[in-house]
């Protein structure tokens, strides 16, 4: 970003269902964080809470009970997340342009071990998972483009944003737990956890076209064609 995308305020779009409930438990959170603690050591904690996600979903090839682990990293990458912005912004130590890059970045390395280790434990072909994988990582960079065209950060699709989804994702691994691994296939060789990560990725490379298609209109009225201009200017 250059120093003048960093004067545009950035307006962030947050409809999730769980938003204003999450935002009064992380204002009480940050009201009584020790002063030692900054935003770039949440970050971090975030990340660490991803790396056991993965790690729990990897060494459930070995005993079911690792996903336990996983689900103690949804909630560790939960906390270090949320809090790490929140933080700066209550105590007003805001670096704009340093904290949207690193935020960022942490959260597409997440996503990908997050979904990965999803495809790599014995529950979900990793091809499926792949596909969700790519239909997350393309909304995002619409989510990006859209800061740099409209000045807005959408966090939440279909009133869903990340806390909405680390639930459902905690959800899937409990009903892991209790229903075995992909080996015994709800239907036939397919089993319902691909059946349910490949609708969620069909559902997130639909919303990227519908965005991308909204945005694009948006765009083309507030920036109609000149050509009529060149026309005339030759």
């Amino acid at each position: 970003m250059t120093g003048d995308a960093q004067l545009q305020p950035i307006d962030r779009i947050q409809q999730n269902l769980l938003a204003r409930g999450e935002r009064r438990l992380l204002n009480w959170i940050c009201a009584r964080m020790p002063s030692w603690v900054t935003p770039d050591q949440l970050t971090f904690v975030g990340m660490i809470g991803a790396v056991a996600i993965f790690a729990g979903y990897v060494l459930s090839n070995y005993a079911e009970e690792w996903l336990w682990l996983a689900i103690a990293g949804y909630a560790i990458h939960w906390f270090g997340d949320s809090t790490d912005g929140s933080l700066a912004r209550f105590r007003r130590i805001e670096r704009p342009r340093y904290g949207y890059f690193l935020d960022h970045s942490c959260d597409g390395l997440a996503t990908t071990l997050l979904v990965v280790g999803i495809g790599l434990s014995p529950y979900v072909a990793l091809e499926v998972a792949l596909v969700a994988l790519a239909g997350y990582l393309l909304l995002s960079i619409h989510a990006f483009l859209s800061v740099r065209v409209l000045g807005e950060l959408k966090l939440s699709y279909l009133n869903a944003g990340p806390t909405e989804l680390r639930f459902m994702l905690i959800g899937l691994t409990m009903a892991m737990l209790n229903f075995g691994h992909r080996g015994d296939g709800w239907f036939g060789p397919i089993s319902g956890f691909d059946i349910f990560t490949g609708a969620v990725g069909a559902i997130l490379l639909t919303l990227f076209v519908l965005q991308t298609a909204a945005t694009a209109r948006r765009l083309a009225v507030e920036e109609p064609a000149r050509n009529h201009e060149w026309r005339a200017s030759n």
